[in-house]
């Protein structure tokens, strides 16, 4: 009799684990921010370029066989992962450089004008939240949905868009905030980063030396996270004690990627690095130098870690030296387009979007990439370029 409850308590949970796993509940898809999902769909993966047609900022989000991207116009699409197709398009009337988070049929997505939410089988704005911009990402927990706002509130909302949770504090929160155990981490404008318990009754807050843009991550009791003074703090999640810092030498937009199997954080900065840290005392094994800002927060998918630049490029690492495994370059340098929107990754499928409104499906596993129209562009102006150059050495000849 009871292996009989032991095995359907087991076949009832292998039944669930799928359909939790379909959620992509925080910006980078869980507090760890490693911005990957196992791919659940049995197509093939593709290469391909959808064209937007405004910037991209936010980052994508997955859900089932779909990509859900916004442009920072406030244009919303869903386009199917296999073909690279749009399925569905909705204007949400407002610009917009917070990413999407999607939770049981809904899309969260926070606007100049707040916080809206998108049934994805009717297509349609079903309810949205006014307040000042909000530009933080984010986080389901225990059916609310927590974000910051320019106005320096902390709000929750339910599933009907009905306030749960309002507490004010200091400065703009314009990071994202990561939810462990009833307890809230969101960085804000005024330098501080705040821990808060969904209660609404604050723990603590830690100062650093500049605004904190950057959004924490969560890995083994700590809080990781970045600042504009230049560092990356780590501090235990009871006190906010300083465990350690290190200095990356420039500003930290980016957020911290963990990686708790191999004791790694994954960090990019101003400085034009992307950093590998020891999680445990800060300890820096490697740095890769794109030579630009990274301000775009990186993936991992097995011993893989992939990130992008304001130069152009989006760069895939070994994870454990940093070496590159390859490079991607769709700009083919005369069209270059800074990528701060973070990559995502499903099964071998990556995705990011960039600057001149593109998003691009590599595939990861085999190194292929996608040709892009800038590329054509290129080749139209080098061959207007060789026309004229001959033209030119014509002309001179024939004078002599």
């Amino acid at each position: 009799m009871y292996k009989k409850l032991i095995i359907g308590l087991i076949i009832a949970l292998l039944c669930l684990s799928p359909i939790a796993a379909e959620n992509w509940n925080s910006f980078a898809g869980d507090v760890t921010h490693n911005g990957y999902r196992d791919e659940n769909s049995d197509f093939v993966t593709n290469l391909w370029t959808f064209n937007m047609e405004s910037p991209i900022h936010s980052s994508p989000a997955i859900y089932k066989d779909y990509v859900y991207v916004v442009s920072s116009n406030g244009i919303l699409k869903a386009i199917d992962m296999e073909t690279g197709e749009e399925e569905w398009d909705l204007d949400l009337e407002s610009p917009t450089n917070s990413s999407p988070i999607v939770h049981k049929n809904r899309l969260y997505i926070g606007c100049d004008d707040g916080l809206k939410a998108v049934n994805i089988d009717s297509h349609k704005v079903i309810w949205d939240y006014d307040c000042s911009n909000v530009e933080s990402t984010p986080f389901y927990y225990k059916d609310v949905i927590y974000f910051g706002s320019d106005d320096g509130h902390l709000y929750g909302l339910n599933d009907d868009g009905k306030v749960e949770f309002n507490k004010k504090l200091d400065g703009e929160l314009k990071s994202s905030p990561a939810i462990v155990d009833d307890t809230i981490y969101i960085g804000s404008t005024n330098s501080k980063l705040y821990s808060i318990d969904t209660d609404k009754s604050k723990n603590w807050d830690f100062t650093t030396g500049d605004e904190i843009l950057s959004s924490p991550s969560y890995v083994n009791e700590t809080v990781i996270f970045g600042s504009n003074d230049g560092n990356i703090y780590c501090l235990n999640e009871s006190e906010g004690k300083l465990i350690w810092k290190q200095d990356l030498n420039n500003k930290v937009i980016s957020s911290p990627t963990v990686d708790e199997h191999d004791n790694s954080v994954y960090i990019g900065s101003d400085d034009g690095n992307l950093t590998c840290l020891d999680i445990r005392d800060g300890t820096i094994k490697w740095s890769h130098r794109a030579g630009d800002k990274i301000q775009s927060t990186a993936a991992i998918k097995d011993n893989l870690v992939a990130y992008g630049s304001n130069n152009g490029y989006l760069y895939v690492l070994n994870k454990f030296t940093g070496l590159e495994e390859f490079t991607y370059n769709p700009g083919t340098f005369l069209f270059n387009s800074a990528i701060t929107s973070s990559p995502v990754i499903n099964g071998n499928t990556l995705l990011f979007g960039d600057d001149s409104g593109h998003l691009y499906s590599l595939n990861i596993e085999k190194y292929e990439v996608p040709g892009s129209a800038q590329l054509y562009y290129s080749l139209g102006i080098l061959i207007v370029l060789m026309i004229v150059i001959v033209a030119v050495v014509v002309k001179v000849r024939r004078r002599k």
